[in-house]
């Protein structure tokens, strides 16, 4: 945001060389942590996959001379890029890395070691997609250099006006897309009622919070769907008339907007989490079906050019490609509406949207996929990305009724934000 708000060729250069810095010590520091880890561990073929990923990223971003030029910036941009491609299939590898090493190692320990990866993670892929961002803008024909943005539009991958309402409905609408084609066109899809503070917004990259509403959408959705199908099966086992009975019940979303945060609660009445699975509810390592995750986990593509074409039994590549690009296809049409109304349509043109398949934003695709694909990741790697941002994620889960998911945002740029832990956090 520093280097963004009134972009230069010299501020440009700067940001190049902070990144040019900083990839290398952040990715040094996670290779530490893996050769950390027990040696059966980090020698599982999931694992091992990882380290030489992070080993070759460092490998290559330490023989990166010093940025002078704007064609020096080039060519590290289109190394970011690669980089940014090639690293798509950490997250899967991680898991079901993860998951086969649950009886090598403490749970807590690979839980902790999970946590510092992901948020790590988030903040080299920030710190480059920001200044891949920045690239493009300096680079389009409408920028003048030196000129101030405007609080209407984005800086890099940060928009300074992310509305919450519309988040929540963009988000809410591709999910109800997947699970209508995932279910059938027979089965009835609970409505997603917004109220509250609707006007409420703040500075955020788009990108994160669409990853966390969508994943908890995904799972209300799904939940309710499958308790109103089980309830129609029990009244049609006992004689009794489906065509009586009414749709599903809606999914309540509730905005409230403070000086400092936005607080998003997402009610539904989809029968609560049951007591087994409770204890496992933030663990990337433990839990009652993680063989099952491990299939589902096995058929997340390795490359972006393919990760939105994930394949489940009963759909085509095509059809399911199809369906769960529809997240990314509506944000981007909504983002070519923004621009149209603010008259600056070169803002996300390019490499610099996350959905291009330049460097396709790998947890926007692992929530757009298919209901009945679980990967036993979503809720944790939500919390991780709401407490890298200074926010909070919490579940209260009426086991029999529903759960109540509490999603705090803290408002990117004010005092609240805690730039201090994160500092330290990433630095380590």
């Amino acid at each position: 945001m520093v280097f963004g708000r009134s972009l230069t060729e010299s501020r440009l250069i700067s940001s190049a060389n902070y990144v040019r810095t900083e990839l290398p010590t952040r990715i040094a520091h996670r290779i530490r942590d893996m050769q950390r880890l027990p040696y059966v561990v980090v020698t599982n073929p999931h694992m091992n996959e990882v380290y030489d990923l992070y080993y070759s990223a460092f490998d290559t971003f330490r023989k990166v001379p010093e940025i002078k030029t704007l064609e020096d910036n080039d060519a590290l941009c289109a190394t970011i890029r690669s980089n940014l491609k090639a690293h798509l299939t950490v997250i899967p590898k991680l898991a079901m890395g993860i998951l086969e090493s649950a009886g090598l190692m403490d749970a807590k320990e690979l839980d902790k070691f999970m946590n510092t990866i992901l948020r790590s993670r988030i903040s080299r892929r920030v710190i480059a997609e920001q200044h891949l961002a920045l690239t493009d803008t300096f680079h389009a024909p409408w920028f003048s250099p030196g000129a101030k943005l405007s609080e209407s539009e984005f800086i890099g991958e940060v928009f300074l006006k992310c509305v919450a309402k519309d988040v929540v409905e963009r988000c809410g609408q591709a999910i109800r897309d997947i699970a209508q084609h995932a279910y059938g066109p027979d089965v009835a899809i609970p409505e997603i009622k917004i109220d509250g503070h609707l006007e409420a917004n703040f500075p955020y990259i788009l990108s994160h919070l669409e990853y966390i509403i969508g994943e908890l959408l995904r799972n209300s959705v799904q939940a309710v769907v499958e308790k109103h199908q089980r309830y129609k099966e029990k009244v049609a086992a006992a004689g009794g008339k489906i065509d009586e009975i009414g749709p599903p019940p809606a999914i309540e979303v509730t905005i409230c907007e403070s000086q400092q945060h936005v607080i998003i609660r997402i009610s539904d009445q989809g029968g609560g989490i049951q007591q087994d699975v409770l204890p496992y509810l933030w663990s990337f390592s433990k839990g009652p079906a993680s063989q099952q995750l491990l299939t589902n986990l096995e058929q997340v593509p390795k490359m972006a050019a393919t990760m939105q074409e994930l394949k489940v039994e009963g759909t085509t590549s095509s059809e399911a490609g199809t369906t769960v690009g529809k997240l990314q296809q509506q944000r981007q049409e909504q983002q070519q509406q923004q621009q149209q109304k603010q008259q600056i349509k070169g803002i996300h043109n390019g490499n610099n949207f996350p959905g291009d398949p330049g460097y396709c934003n790998s947890l926007a695709t692992l929530t757009s996929r298919p209901p009945n694909l679980r990967l036993g990741m979503g809720l944790p790697l939500s919390r991780v990305y709401a407490e890298y941002w200074a926010g909070s994620l919490a579940l209260h889960s009426l086991e029999g009724y529903g759960v109540d998911a509490f999603l705090q945002i803290s408002k990117l740029g004010n005092k609240n934000e805690q730039l201090t832990t994160r500092a330290t956090m990433d630095a380590v």
